[in-house]
C-alpha cells in the first residue's frame, strides 16, 4: 500500500489512493478471463462450400421483387406490378391453385409445385423480406429462394 510521508499533518490528504483501485480492477480482468470461454458456447459446424449456383428459372415460377420505397414502406412487385400484402396472397393462392389444377390435381405424383424468388433490395429492411417470405408460405409455397447477383467473374458450380 503508498503512503504519504511529510506535507502537514494537520492539512487532510487529497490524494486518492489507486492501489486498492488497481487490485480490485486486476482480480476483475482475471475473472473475466476465465468466465468468458466459458459463457461463450459455440456449435461447430462444417458449412456446406457453395458458389453461386446458376437459378433454372420456370415459366410458372413467381418472380418477386422487393425494395423500401421512397416514404419507407415496403415495395412488393409480383414481376412488375405493385402488390399490397392482402393482394400478394390472393395472387399466391389463386397461382397455387391454377398450377395444381394443370398438372392433373393434388393426386398426381409427378406435381411439381412453382417457387417463389424473391429479389431483395441491398437496403430493403428485413421486415419487408421476412413479410414476403412469410406472405408466401402462408398461400402455401415451399420454396422461397433468394435471387442474388454474383460478382462478375464468379464461378457457378459447387466446390
Amino acid at each position: 500500500m503508498a503512503m504519504s510521508s511529510g506535507g502537514d499533518p494537520e492539512k487532510p490528504m487529497s490524494d486518492i489512493n489507486a492501489t486498492p483501485l488497481v487490485d480490485v480492477m486486476l482480480v476483475l480482468l482475471i475473472i473475466f478471463l476465465i468466465a468468458v470461454p466459458v459463457a461463450i458456447q459455440a456449435i461447430k459446424l462444417e458449412l456446406p462450400k457453395v458458389k453461386y449456383d446458376p437459378t433454372t428459372t420456370k415459366p410458372e415460377n413467381v418472380n418477386l421483387s422487393v425494395k423500401n420505397e421512397a416514404d419507407g414502406t415496403c415495395g412488393v412487385y409480383w414481376n412488375t406490378t405493385k402488390v399490397k400484402s392482402d393482394e400478394l396472397l390472393k395472387r399466391a393462392v389463386d397461382k397455387l391453385k391454377v398450377e395444381i389444377e394443370r398438372q392433373g390435381g393434388v393426386g398426381n405424383p409427378d406435381l411439381e409445385l412453382p417457387e417463389a424468388h424473391i429479389r431483395g433490395d441491398v437496403n430493403t429492411p428485413y421486415r419487408c423480406i421476412g413479410g414476403t417470405i412469410y406472405t408466401m408460405q402462408m398461400a402455401g409455397f415451399a420454396r422461397v429462394g433468394f435471387i442474388s447477383e454474383p460478382p462478375a467473374g464468379a464461378p457457378t458450380s459447387r466446390l
